[in-house]
């Protein structure tokens, strides 16, 4: 049976994508309202109330007063926003990084998409600490950069515009307490919470999450090899997580020209003496980090292939 989606704020990038992943499928069928009922309140409710499944790809605020508007029981939400995130009510949506997470997701009435950077940095940490082959009460460093795609429609105009013509890389986050950090630190079951460092660099998409660690001096943490083959373990079921064996590729790119792609790749780089490692996660921004994930989710909560639509 065809099942009704709204997307609210499809006209934003995070909507325009998950719309672009779901053009052609007969399982959902695309609620749209015209240009000048989008901000409409009443036009919204009625289109909120009346689909089986929405998406909210809105600022927070927004995302709460559309969850505030949402009456109808049948009606299930997926929240592409920061407002759920840590909200013990809904469903954290990243199914492969903790065991039983894929089957809440699969029976939730609310679903809150995780962030791009948490995304590369749960990916990463969460299967560790939870296997104890890495501590939970370590300060843990996380620098990443993103495709300027990831700030929205502001600074993807900042970038293209001849203002920004000269920024290659641009650092923020400056005052340690982004909206991410709680995030991170909740859902990986951290005492404390992690050092981030967020950048843009001149690339429309992708994201590269690194976090480093001085295994030497970190205790009850494991060797590369034993954390490399925790990881895999973990994901050996996914179908769009992949851990990498190389023990050292001679570099990673973030390209100019990248597709979208909504696959997850990560990696345990160990040095030569085992006394340092680099975890790294390789994703784009707009896809497993936000919109190829709120398909993945959207599938796996209508009962289909959780990869049918995405990019792999």
């Amino acid at each position: 049976m065809t099942k009704s989606v709204f997307i609210d704020g499809a006209a934003g990038t995070t909507g325009l994508e998950i719309a672009d992943r779901l053009a052609g499928r007969n399982e959902f069928a695309l609620i749209v309202l015209d240009d000048d009922k989008r901000k409409d309140f009443e036009a919204r409710r009625q289109a909120l109330n009346d689909a089986d499944f929405v998406i909210l790809c809105l600022p927070d605020d927004a995302a709460k007063e559309a969850v505030a508007m949402t009456s109808s029981a049948k009606t299930r939400i997926i929240d592409a926003s920061t407002a759920h995130r840590v909200d013990q009510n809904w469903a954290y949506g990243f199914p492969e990084y903790r065991k039983g997470q894929y089957d809440r997701i699969a029976s939730a009435r609310l679903v809150s998409n995780p962030g791009c950077y948490p995304t590369g940095f749960l990916g990463l940490v969460g299967p560790l600490v939870a296997a104890d082959v890495i501590p939970e009460d370590w300060p843990y460093t996380v620098n990443a950069v993103s495709g300027y795609s990831g700030g929205g429609k502001a600074l993807i105009e900042r970038f293209e515009s001849s203002d920004g013509a000269d920024i290659g890389f641009r650092t923020y986050g400056l005052d340690l307490s982004h909206k991410h950090v709680p995030e991170m630190q909740i859902h990986a079951g951290l005492g404390l919470a992690p050092i981030f460092s967020p950048a843009v660099v001149r690339a429309f998409r992708g994201m590269m999450v690194e976090v480093p660690l001085p295994i030497s001096v970190m205790p009850g943490s494991d060797s590369p090899e034993v954390m490399r083959d925790a990881l895999a373990a973990h994901y050996a079921a996914s179908p769009v997580v992949t851990v990498h064996d190389q023990l050292a590729p001679s570099e990673l790119l973030i390209l100019n020209t990248q597709e979208p792609s909504d696959r997850l790749d990560l990696y345990v780089l160990g040095s030569p003496d085992n006394t340092q490692v680099r975890l790294l996660a390789m994703l784009d921004n707009l896809g497993k980090g936000a919109s190829g994930a709120a398909v993945q989710n959207l599938n796996i909560m209508a009962g289909l292939d959780e990869t049918a639509g995405l990019r792999l």
